[in-house]
């Protein structure tokens, strides 16, 4: 169903692209990055807030430079989904910073967290890992990268809030088996691979409980200190 659903808004927005409007009657759309990611909406909802699906993710409000090398990836098959793979196929890199800087410039409010179910001492393990770490199996802390706050740094690092707890334990999944990589030095995959599966149960339930914070986008470029270089958030 994600297949065909993914290949149909695919299609809507290849040619939105390929085919821009001549002569536009009065009746129709404006021709604006607005208007060519609805075409996305199914997905990622109208204002990139997400949709009721855990496996497709919030956009609004992700630094750019994130979202674009996120596009670049699915573009280039770096990250594999079909619908995504086939969507962005042959659109250029100018066309898709475009889109990236409209879907960062989005700032819907943040879903309500997900009611826990883990035991107690499951949430208290994956606050510790998130806000503290474990430096006796080198693991850093999410927060020293993803900051005090889990909203993310420009221009590459993304918030954690506001996604649904299959998709961050997806995500922490294919860090950890090398199905989602990113530029080297790949930071996510070293740090995933430390993980165990309670690790990843632990951080997964802890992040989804959180509340908004009062800001929700993310904070300029060296606003902190990362603990060690990573290859997509240039220094």
């Amino acid at each position: 169903m994600h297949l065909v659903r993914g290949v149909v808004v695919a299609t809507a927005l290849v040619v939105s692209v390929l085919e821009p409007a001549h002569g536009q009657s009065s009746a129709a759309p404006p021709d604006t990055m607005a208007e060519r990611v609805l075409a996305c909406a199914p997905c990622h909802g109208a204002q990139g807030e997400g949709t009721r699906d855990p496996y497709f993710p919030r956009l609004a409000g992700k630094p750019a430079g994130y979202l674009f090398n996120q596009l670049v990836a699915f573009r280039n098959g770096r990250r594999h989904y079909p619908p995504m793979n086939y969507l962005l196929a042959y659109l250029p890199e100018a066309y898709l910073k475009e889109m990236a800087e409209y879907l960062a410039s989005l700032n819907p409010p943040l879903p309500p967290p997900a009611v826990p179910t883990a035991a107690e001492e499951v949430l208290v393990m994956g606050r510790r890992l998130v806000t503290q770490g474990d430096a006796s199996r080198n693991i850093p802390a999410c927060s020293s990268c993803h900051g005090p706050n889990l909203t993310g740094m420009e221009p590459g690092i993304p918030g954690l809030l506001g996604l649904k707890p299959s998709y961050i334990s997806a995500q922490l999944g294919a860090w950890r088996y090398g199905t989602r990589t990113a530029l080297s030095p790949d930071c996510m995959q070293v740090v995933a691979g430390h993980l165990t599966e309670a690790d990843v149960a632990a951080v997964t339930a802890w992040l989804a409980s959180r509340p908004a914070p009062e800001e929700r986008r993310s904070v300029p470029k060296g606003t902190y200190a990362l603990p060690f270089v990573c290859g997509s958030q240039p220094q």
